[in-house]
């Protein structure tokens, strides 16, 4: 599969971004154990790559987009913040792995390659607050793509946010982490007629307790599926998680979709 030469790595000052970055980018890779779920991802992703360039919308600091490139080859990560981009960069001198670090919006991004694969992951469209831009994110995700080329977005579950809440508007939740005195603490609001979801999460470790806060929207598989289709992709394949287990509209914590262009023969 033919790849045009990656992106430089530039910065891009007139970028709109959020300040998601500003806030989690010190702590962001500590909110998630070093379990092996990143791993887990790269290499149902990898399965999912047909060939050539991969390109990560929301790159953050390179936790998909180190290990992918270990299993693929060339990765471009495109993403708002310059705080993540500067950990990613970071990351990528200290492994050597062939990632391109990429200032962008990615409801606009356009470059002059094609890649294989094209994703976005770990709630990164739910971040997108409105219907018309997470449309137009996957429109310019679908323009990315080369001939044969997989599409995968994977999002928080609005069905399992409304179960970890049991009818409840407010709630909380710990997750203790395998280092003594260390966990996620997490105060979690349904907004329910704006149809977003609010949480503060509170990192504790022996050193201190560091605090970032989000606010999503409730991102469903339809949603998605209706974004692709407008963009002449079609749904091939919906799991509740990285290990292709079946999705559960209750229980699954995330959607994954993979898209491939409408009426194309899927083979894998």
């Amino acid at each position: 599969m033919s790849t045009a030469t990656a992106p430089s790595d530039t910065a891009a000052p007139a970028i709109a971004d959020i300040g998601y970055g500003r806030v989690f980018a010190d702590f962001y890779d500590r909110l998630f154990p070093q379990d092996g779920t990143a791993e887990r991802t790269a290499a149902a992703l990898a399965d999912w790559h047909p060939g050539g360039s991969a390109l990560e919308l929301g790159v953050g600091t390179g936790r998909i987009a180190v290990p992918l490139a270990r299993l693929t080859g060339e990765v471009v990560g495109v993403d708002s913040s310059p705080e993540m981009l500067e950990r990613l960069r970071t990351a990528v001198a200290e492994s050597g792995v062939p990632v391109t670090p990429v200032h962008g919006d990615i409801r606009t991004y356009d470059d002059a390659g094609s890649h294989g694969l094209v994703y976005c992951v770990c709630g990164t469209m739910s971040l997108i607050l409105d219907p018309a831009g997470q449309r137009a994110a996957v429109a310019a995700a679908a323009r990315r793509l080369a001939p044969g080329g997989t599409l995968v977005v994977e999002t928080h579950n609005p069905g399992f946010v409304h179960t970890l809440h049991e009818g409840l508007s407010r709630t909380s939740f710990f997750a203790p982490y395998p280092e003594p005195g260390t966990g996620l603490q997490t105060y979690s609001t349904l907004l329910a007629e704006q149809g977003l979801w609010h949480t503060s999460h509170l990192l504790h470790e022996p050193g201190g307790t560091r605090i970032g806060t989000e606010i999503t929207r409730l991102t469903t598989p339809e949603d998605i599926e209706a974004y692709a289709a407008d963009a002449g992709l079609e749904r091939v394949s919906l799991h509740g998680d990285w290990s292709g287990g079946a999705f559960d509209t209750a229980l699954s914590g995330v959607h994954i979709s993979r898209f491939v262009r409408a009426g194309r023969t899927e083979l894998s």
